[in-house]
C-alpha cells in the first residue's frame, strides 16, 4: 500500500500491538511450513465470556472480532519479526459464540476481515469461512484460526 510500512499503517491507525497472547493449552502460537504461517485460534484480549445473541449484540461481536485481529497480528509480529514480511492473507476461519437464533456471524467476523485489509491493503483479501459455536473454549465469544504467506 502505498510504499508505506505496515507498522507506520498501524500507528495512523492508532493501533499498538500487544506482545503476542500465549497458546491456551499444549500447541504452538503458530506454525510456518514453506511459506504459509498458520495462526492458532485466538480471541479478543480481556477475555471476555459469553454468546452472541443473548450476552452481546452483533456490534459487539465485531469489535471482537477486531479485537482478536489485534492479537493475530500481535502473534505474527512475533514469529516473524516485521508484518512487512506478510505477503498476503489466505484463509480466516471464525468460530462464534452463539445462541441457537444468532444469524450474523459473518457479520461479527467482517470485524477481523475489515482490519486486515485495513492493514495490509489488496494482501489482506482472504477466503474465509465461519461457523456458529454452540460451546468454544473458555466461553469466548469468538475464535478466529488464520493462515498467511509469508516471507522466510
Amino acid at each position: 500500500m502505498s510504499g508505506q510500512s505496515v507498522d507506520d499503517r498501524l500507528a495512523a491507525m492508532g493501533i499498538k500491538l500487544p506482545a503476542a497472547s500465549q497458546p491456551a493449552a499444549k500447541y504452538a502460537n503458530y506454525v510456518i511450513v514453506n511459506d504459509l504461517l498458520f495462526v492458532s485460534g485466538k480471541g479478543p484480549s480481556g477475555n471476555p465470556r459469553g454468546k452472541l445473541g443473548t450476552d452481546y449484540t452483533t456490534e459487539e461481536g465485531y469489535a471482537f472480532a477486531r479485537e482478536t485481529g489485534i492479537e493475530v497480528l500481535a502473534v505474527l509480529q512475533s514469529a516473524l519479526g516485521s508484518l512487512d514480511k506478510v505477503k498476503r492473507a489466505v484463509k480466516v476461519q471464525g468460530f462464534v459464540n452463539a445462541s441457537e437464533a444468532f444469524e450474523e456471524h459473518h457479520k461479527v467476523l467482517n470485524g477481523f476481515s475489515d482490519l486486515l485489509l485495513e492493514v495490509f491493503g489488496d494482501q489482506g483479501v482472504h477466503a474465509r469461512s465461519v461457523f456458529g459455536a454452540v460451546s468454544v473454549r473458555d466461553n469466548l465469544p469468538i475464535i478466529v484460526d488464520s493462515i498467511f504467506q509469508v516471507e522466510v
